[in-house]
């Protein structure tokens, strides 16, 4: 399966409206920043690293025609996109990440025409897209020396090409271990209330060929129990310094059931999505949705009381303490979190 799952053609952005799966593989095309942000607000787009792709071609889409004829105009209209485009998700470092590389670039070059700022800004989201295409690979390089032939993985959400251009962080590790031969099975949580495990993470792994076997959330403990799942690989939507990770809801679950039943937990993320200006978890932004996901049958057919209290965060945080390591782009970090996050992701130059 070769697609991608954002890209620019034809002057508008293409992506997968992933709301359409696994009924029907269906592109979307946003013409203005208000699509976008529509988008990402009802997750046709999704995926911490795709967000960051997304928000860069954004904020170039959302400056491309504008008639400033001076970096003093032409940086309020762009500050004014980047404000934009951030008030559509909190959690997702990745995005910030990516409205904050833009913005970098065009402030640094405020003395250029206009014309060749906004030539600066198109390249510079070209190449966060091809930078994410060789990160994704070198994240499934290291991860794929954690898995062994035969291994039974557990995985939560959807953490593969849908979240990110065309390969994927958490089921990028498994890609490469087929790649190198590996013989692996895979368990998918549907991963309520939005089914990106069910939806998302069994269509691309059925499409890769790999065997996947999709389970209730409420299954994992059972599985765990009876010695069906030797290893939980999850994504990430950020960390904070000590290793305090956000993913999708339900994966603190996770990580306190394989603790119990002693199962390496591993966590799968790009340098990008690190935010060492947050120390621990508990500062990590996490996004509450709409009551709807959860009392409507994916919006179509109500399954609860009318009018129900709803409590529905998008994400949880896991502590530290029960990630074996995470498996970065720049490679495979163990505890101390503190001490070797710091060494291995701020003092890095790419």
């Amino acid at each position: 399966m070769n697609i991608r799952t954002i890209q620019w053609q034809k002057n508008k952005i293409k992506f997968i409206d992933q709301t359409k799966l696994p009924l029907k593989l269906k592109y979307f095309y946003a013409r203005d920043i208000e699509s976008i942000w529509q988008a990402i607000k009802a997750m046709k787009v999704r995926g911490a690293p795709a967000l960051g792709a997304m928000a860069a071609l954004g904020v170039y889409l959302g400056v491309k025609n504008s008639r400033a004829k001076n970096f003093s105009g032409f940086g309020k209209e762009l500050n004014k996109v980047i404000s934009f485009l951030a008030s559509c998700r909190p959690t997702a470092r990745n995005l910030f990440w990516g409205l904050e590389r833009m913005l970098s670039v065009a402030s640094s070059n405020q003395e250029k025409p206009i014309s060749v700022i906004k030539k600066m800004l198109f390249k510079e989201a070209q190449s966060i897209i091809e930078q994410d295409r060789l990160i994704c690979r070198k994240i499934g390089y290291y991860g794929e020396k954690l898995i062994k032939n035969n291994d039974k993985i557990l995985t939560i959400c959807n953490a593969g090409i849908l979240a990110t251009i065309d390969y994927g962080t958490a089921l990028g590790v498994i890609y490469r271990a087929k790649q190198e031969g590996k013989d692996i099975e895979v368990f998918a949580c549907e991963t309520r209330p939005m089914l990106q495990g069910a939806r998302l993470t069994t269509w691309e792994l059925k499409k890769k060929g790999i065997g996947v076997t999709l389970i209730c959330d409420s299954m994992a403990a059972t599985l765990m129990q009876q010695g069906r799942i030797n290893k939980v690989i999850t994504g990430a939507d950020r960390i904070a310094l000590n290793g305090d990770t956000a993913n999708k809801i339900g994966t603190y679950n996770l990580a306190v059931l394989s603790c119990y039943h002693k199962i390496p937990f591993y966590v799968a993320a790009p340098k990008s999505t690190f935010d060492l200006r947050i120390k621990e978890g508990k500062d990590i932004p996490i996004e509450h949705r709409s009551a709807k996901e959860v009392t409507e049958l994916f919006f179509k057919r109500p399954i609860a009381a009318k009018n129900i209290k709803v409590f529905n965060p998008a994400f949880d945080v896991t502590p530290n303490k029960l990630i074996t390591a995470i498996i970065t782009d720049k490679g495979i970090i163990r505890p101390p979190y503190i001490k070797n996050i710091k060494k291995m992701i701020a003092t890095r130059i790419d």
